[in-house]
This record gives structure tokens, sequence and C-alpha cells, in this order.
């Protein structure tokens, strides 16, 4: 009706409290500035530019001509998509993995790091998350009504988590740790030593390791073969991992995921999605199996073409004369702002001079500042143009 007032719809506290999600405030950034007429390059978010695996696609589009396939799916997973992820853990990270009791099936590793908060944290209750990392930890956790106490990752310390950091008093409160290795954003890994170090203390505080492994099968040959989080002894009694197919394979928008780990832990998130949702469609699943089947050709040919940008902008970011941590692990390069800058104004600069998206440090907490993220998604040709315009920036 004309001159008839809008109506007002307030937003809960939770989500009016909450700043807006990084990557959607960066694809506005990116369409305001093509629409005012500039050839915007962007090296701030991680979505691979290579296709899907053409076995993969093939496999999705037989049998999503199935029938039997378009009815509701589990929330715990098809059995073909779980028993695949077990003979994946066995043949990439000799670990044993229960089918039945041990995975589950996510609508993408951002799903279920979001709903374990749900899952297991109580108003007021505390959870440990590294800093800077991946903020859906952090959002989660306050959705379900938690704390997050972060635990500062330190360029002397190769960006591992440093457990003398971390409070006796605030441990024993905590329910749940986040860890991220290979980490974003700083690409930086860890062996073996690490995972032992993070399995004993949440058995000594009775925490739940929430290992987020989304970048396990990226990584050069320089470096050492990345490990999961399950390989380190007791591991499966304190915690689950999340092993995403996104990057690996070139699937981030099917959104197809899994966590493994913990059969208590994967009891209850699967008990907490099955009132959410109701699974990931099963041609999806099954495409995914087939992904896990072939994993060791398929991520070969993926890590030779990222090893290749990845050479080419640390040869290019030595000749301007900005310093990165240098990790060959991850699609992304951890890089120093010049000095005189902060992470967002040089962020600012390279969009207003040169046109360029990189992700500012600071996005990813308070020990992020000082840095911005080169992510390696786009093609040689681009990334060798959008390091140029950097460099003529200087």
């Amino acid at each position: 009706m004309k001159g008839k007032q809008a109506m007002i719809f307030n937003e809960s506290e939770r989500l009016s409290s909450i700043p807006p999600y990084l990557f959607a405030e960066i694809d506005e950034i990116i369409k305001k500035k093509k629409e005012d007429g500039f050839d915007v390059i962007s090296l701030g978010i991680g979505d691979p530019d290579i296709k899907t695996p053409d076995i993969v696609v093939e496999e999705l589009k037989k049998q999503a001509d199935n029938p039997e396939n378009h009815r509701y799916p589990s929330s715990y997973g098809l059995k073909a998509l779980k028993k695949a992820a077990s003979d994946f853990y066995k043949k990439r990270f000799n670990v044993e993995i229960d089918p039945e009791r041990e995975v589950i099936s996510l609508w993408g590793s951002k799903e279920g790091i979001a709903n374990i908060a749900y899952t297991f944290i109580n108003p007021g209750d505390i959870v440990l998350a590294p800093d800077p990392s991946y903020p859906v930890y952090k959002i989660g956790t306050m959705f379900a009504g938690g704390s997050t106490v972060t635990v500062p990752l330190r360029e002397e310390n190769n960006y591992l988590i440093d457990f003398n950091e971390i409070d006796l008093n605030i441990a024993k409160k905590a329910k749940i740790i986040h860890a991220n290795y290979p980490n974003n954003p700083t690409s930086a890994g860890c062996g073996i030593d690490f995972f032992e170090k993070l399995s004993s203390f949440a058995m000594e505080n009775n925490i739940i390791v929430c290992h987020d492994n989304a970048y396990g099968d990226i990584y050069s040959e320089q470096s050492a073969k990345p490990v999961s989080f399950l390989n380190a002894r007791n591991s499966k009694e304190t915690g689950i991992e999340f092993y995403s197919l996104s990057k690996s394979f070139n699937m981030t928008g099917w959104r197809i995921s899994i966590a493994v780990g913990n059969p208590s832990v994967i009891s209850s998130l699967g008990k907490y999605k099955s009132n959410v949702d109701s699974g990931v469609f099963n041609a999806i699943q099954l495409a995914a199996a087939k992904a896990l089947e072939n994993y060791d050709e398929l991520t070969m040919e993926n890590n030779k073409i990222y090893n290749r940008r990845r050479s080419k902008v640390w040869g290019l970011l030595d000749k301007i004369g900005l310093s990165y941590f240098k990790s060959g692990n991850t699609i992304y390069v951890w890089t120093k702002v010049p000095e005189g800058y902060t992470s967002s104004s040089f962020a600012k600069l390279l969009l207003d001079k040169a046109s360029v998206v990189v992700t500012p440090g600071s996005a990813y907490g308070l020990y992020g500042e000082g840095f911005f993220r080169i992510s390696l998604t786009i093609s040689d040709e681009r990334l060798e143009e959008a390091i140029d315009r950097i460099s003529n920036v200087f």
C-alpha cells in the first residue's frame, strides 16, 4: 500500500554482534570495483580455479541419473562414502578407521566446525582457538554461547601452538581446542611430534581436539608430506579431524567433507546434525568417494600447478623485496607488509592503486597484524600480472 511504512525486523543479538563475514565483504569490494570499470585481480579468496577432475564429475552425472539417489540421504553419511573414507585414511595416513562408528559426512568442513560448537558448547564454556586462524572457529563458538580464548601463533615458533602459553586454569575449563595444519592463513606445517603434544595436552585437560585438515594434500616435493592428527598416540581418545575435499580436489562448490575420529564425538555430532539437516545429496557423496579412491593421481596433478605458482610468487616477491613465510604447504603465501603500513592500510593501498585484492592478516586475528595473505588460485598469467602491479605500486 502506498505510503505504508516498511516493517522492521530486528536480528538476534548473536547475529548482530558479529562483523560481516570476511569473504562476503571481499566479494562486495570486487563487485564494486568492477562496476566502476576496473580490471580487478583477486588474490584474496582460496577458491581453486582448477576444474573438478573429470572422473569425479562423470561419477556425479552417473549417480544423479539414479532415482534411488533422489531420496533423503542420511545425516551420518552414505555407507559407500564412509568405506571410501576408511580406505583413504588407511592408504594415505596408515590410520585404521571404523567406517560405521568413526566417520560422518558434512556439508563441507565449515558446517562441521560450526556445528561442533553447538554439539558440545554450553553458554559460558571456553574454546581454545589459534590466532591467526580461520574465522569460523571463533564465530561458531560465539553462536553457541561459548567464549573463545585465543592462542597466539608466532613466526619465531614456525606458527605452531606453544602449549606453555596456555594458562593451566583456562586449559582445565576448556571444552574444545581447534588446530589447523597445514595452516590457514600462514601455510605452516607440522610433524607428528606436534600432534603428539596436542593429543597429550588434550588428554591431560579433558579437551576435545578438532583438527581442521583442509590442506593436508597440498604440498611441494621439497616439504614433508603432511601427516594426520590421527597419526598421534591417543588421538582417537581425544578428538576428531575434519578432512575437506574442497581444496585438494577442487570441489569447493560441492560442499562435501568428512569428520573422522573419536566415535563418541562423531555420534554426538551426528545426533545434532540429524535434527538440523538431512545429509548431503547421495550423488555428491558417491562422487566424493570416487575422488578419495583416486586421491594419489588427482592431488599429484593439483600440486604440480600450485608448486609452479608458489615458486613464481616467491621469485617475484624476492625481486620486490617483500619477505614471506617460506612453506611448501597450502594454496597461500603469508607475506609481511612493508614498513610503515598496517595489514589493512596496505591491502587498501593495493586495491586503490593496483586493483589487486589481498586479505589483510588482521582479518584472521590480532596476531595476523603485519601480514597479508596471497592466494594461488588464479592462472599463472594473472598471478604474475598481480605481483607486477604490486611491484609498480612501489
